[in-house]
């Protein structure tokens, strides 16, 4: 159905389940590439993955919640630094693909502005590196940090000191007493191609490609490393600064390099969408001859008070954007398809290409997401087939050239048993695409499902265990150390095993055990999440654990939640967790060898029980949304403190609203609010409000 035809509905269980599917490849995708510089998706990819989360909200305002991607920059901080926060926010960019789409984001400008002129326009190229935020006082740097999540970013100071391109300090009059400036790490071609020869030749594993280089090489923990790095910089904006720079971001860029940044020369001040069409067309043209990766032309409102007067919505501002280049092809050869299994028992195609450069990258797989893909696409072991990417490791394939296709070019057949552990693969519903994902059910037999179980289990966002990561995990998981999550805790008896590795001394043995043991003690919710049950991600998790309390409680009402039984009525009556993670949980905990599996891991750790809800506090039982942007703690720390207050937190505002906490750049959701004569408060009234 299409938004327009479901625009007056509310959000149907459909529309749910695709916003919830939408938001989880996101997160997914953020973690990835923000977090771990591992990209899993091609810029294309993403953005198209962004577009349709942008439709749906709009089509389903409720489903706009504060926690959704829409309204995200970037991704949390990792582990292994010390944070820093940012004076000001380092938001993100929406994007645009086409001329009209620039056309129409001019218009909306001019239309915010009641009618008022947005020329002239600064187009300068979008850099594809990694984003620093460099703080001078007095002239001199005094630190430095990532983008982070856009309110913290991580403290990489020592790392930036080493980027010949960044001034220890400025010269030149003018300077302010305090400055934040905003630019782009990067490498260059020539010297990614340098770096990728030195680790050949030293037998260490090759960078993908240069935004990947760059990002990993200027979050080494080891300064030193990174000094051994040909990193470069571009600044193009600045945070918080005590004097004013200029009265245009055009003469601001000059300030800026009159002070000692590099920055870009393709910068162009614009007077007309013809001037601007005229900049991208002759940036696409020279784009494979600059040096150095860029994925679009980034457009601005010159003018600083027009800026000031714009502001922004959610994560971007209203004054920028970002025209997006159409991903790059090249033409190669299908030469098989492995299959990989995921941690649900998941069967994923992947094409092994014929070795083909596309966009400076060297392209030899590209997901295929499901078997009737694979069919939708007539693809055939031995095509020739179109790869497109945009920047990121993981491509996809366009189409096959049929006009090009072998005689011998034979149809794929998916395997009828699970490669990995030989079990016959069982076959899902079909989603809301109508395509049906095979999958292995031997859940706890299955040597894949094991490994990608653990890895879950690990994350970040589950146990969260320091130094224990995909690698660390695989090489255990061979050995026949570590096989199930309780194996993790016994890793101390393997002590002189692990000593005996590379790489691994007293030092770093040490931290690890120690890490393994400052997670002993898990929160319920994390737990739940970290065991991987189908169906329970990260939100339901959370849901279970506040419902439940303890997890002696929520396993016996999940054992006992037989159809029909009050048990199973309980759990449906949750509300946000749904028949499906209902079934799920029933069957995990009544298969006898995932209950021992995770009564073995309960026996070796302590679950810390979900505190309940404040019955007490200002804003017990009351429904409170939050909008706009927050500046003192994230959006997740927002609605958990609020959960833990009593509160219900709500995605959009209605006549049961009780509060909305509001931001800056707080849009819809604020004049909703004030039609409804809903009470508005400020971050620092809420935060006065709870004490």
């Amino acid at each position: 159905m299409s938004p327009a035809k479901r625009a007056t509905k509310p959000a149907d269980p459909v529309a749910m389940a695709e916003h919830a599917a939408l938001v989880a490849q996101i997160r997914a995708a953020d973690d990835a590439y923000y977090v771990k510089d591992a990209p899993i998706l091609s810029d294309a990819s993403y953005d198209e993955l962004r577009r349709q989360l942008a439709e749906l909200e709009a089509t389903f305002p409720a489903l706009a919640t504060p926690d959704s991607p829409s309204a995200k920059v970037g991704a949390a901080p990792a582990r292994g630094f010390a944070k820093l926060t940012h004076r000001v926010r380092m938001l993100s960019l929406d994007n645009v693909f086409s001329t009209t789409e620039a056309a129409e984001f001019i218009d909306s400008v001019q239309r915010f502005l009641g009618g008022a002129s947005p020329w002239p326009m600064l187009a300068e190229p979008k850099i594809d590196g990694l984003s620093a935020n460099l703080t001078y006082v007095a002239g001199k740097l005094v630190s430095g940090a990532t983008r982070g999540d856009g309110h913290e970013g991580e403290d990489v100071t020592a790392n930036l000191r080493t980027v010949t391109d960044i001034p220890a300090e400025l010269s030149g009059p003018g300077v302010p007493e305090f400055l934040e400036v905003r630019g782009e790490v990067y490498m260059s071609h020539a010297d990614f191609a340098a770096l990728n020869a030195r680790q050949t030749a030293s037998g260490q594993p090759s960078f993908a490609n240069p935004r990947n280089a760059a990002a990993g090489s200027l979050r080494q923990l080891d300064a030193s490393i990174t000094a051994t790095r040909p990193l470069r910089f571009f600044a193009y904006g600045w945070g918080e600064t005590s004097s004013p720079l200029a009265a245009t971001q055009s003469g601001a860029v000059v300030q800026l390099g009159a002070w000692g940044f590099p920055t870009n020369p393709r910068q162009r001040v614009c007077a007309s969408v013809a001037d601007l069409v005229t900049a991208y067309e002759a940036l696409a043209s020279d784009r494979a001859d600059l040096g150095y990766d860029i994925d679009g032309l980034v457009l601005k409102v010159d003018s600083l008070a027009l800026q000031e007067r714009l502001g922004f919505v959610s994560r971007a501002p209203r004054w920028a954007v970002a025209w997006k280049f159409p991903p790059e092809q090249a033409e190669t050869v299908l030469e098989g398809i492995d299959i990989q299994v995921g941690r649900t028992g998941a069967l994923t195609p992947v094409a092994r290409l014929r070795p083909v450069t596309v966009g400076g990258v060297v392209v030899t797989n590209a997901t295929l997401h499901n078997a009737d893909e694979i069919a939708r696409k007539d693809l055939r072991i031995g095509d020739h087939v179109i790869v497109q990417r945009a920047g990121d490791v993981i491509p996809q394939i366009v189409q096959a050239v049929t006009a090009r296709r072998p005689h011998e070019a034979t149809p794929f057949a998916f395997p009828d048993t699970c490669p990995a552990c030989g079990t016959a693969i069982a076959r899902d519903e079909a989603d809301a695409a109508g395509d049906v994902v095979r999958r292995c059910p031997n859940r706890t037999g299955c040597p894949a499902q094991a490994r990608e179980t653990l890895r879950h289990l690990v994350s970040r966002r589950a146990v969260d265990i320091d130094g224990l990561g995909e690698k660390q995990i695989e090489l255990f998981f061979d050995a026949g150390l570590v096989r199930e999550p309780a194996d993790i805790y016994a890793l101390a008896t393997h002590r002189d095993w692990l000593l005996a590795q590379e790489g691994y001394g007293e030092k770093a043995v040490a931290n690890l055990l120690a890490a393994i043991d400052a997670r002993r003690a898990v929160p319920l919710a994390r737990l739940l999440f970290g065991l991987g049950i189908r169906h329970v991600g990260e939100t339901s998790a959370g849901l279970l654990a506040r419902h439940f309390h303890t997890f002696e409680a929520l396993a016996a009402t999940a054992t006992a939640a037989t159809p029909g039984m009050p048990a199973r009525a309980e759990l449906l009556a949750i509300d946000g967790l749904g028949p499906a993670a209902t079934e799920a949980l029933h069957g995990f905990f009544t298969t006898p060898a995932t209950r021992a599996l995770v009564d073995r891991l309960i026996a070796v750790i302590e679950v810390i029980p979900e505190a309940p809800a404040a019955t007490d506090s200002p804003v017990a039982g009351k429904t409170v949304v939050f909008t706009g942007s927050l500046e003192t703690m994230t959006r997740d720390e927002a609605k958990a403190q609020a959960t833990r207050l009593g509160a219900k937190v709500a995605g959009s505002v209605s006549r049961k609203t009780d509060l909305v906490v509001a931001g800056p750049g707080a849009g819809s959701k604020l004049k909703e609010a004030e039609a409804l004569g809903v009470r508005v408060l400020t971050e620092a009234q809420w935060r006065e409000l709870v004490g």
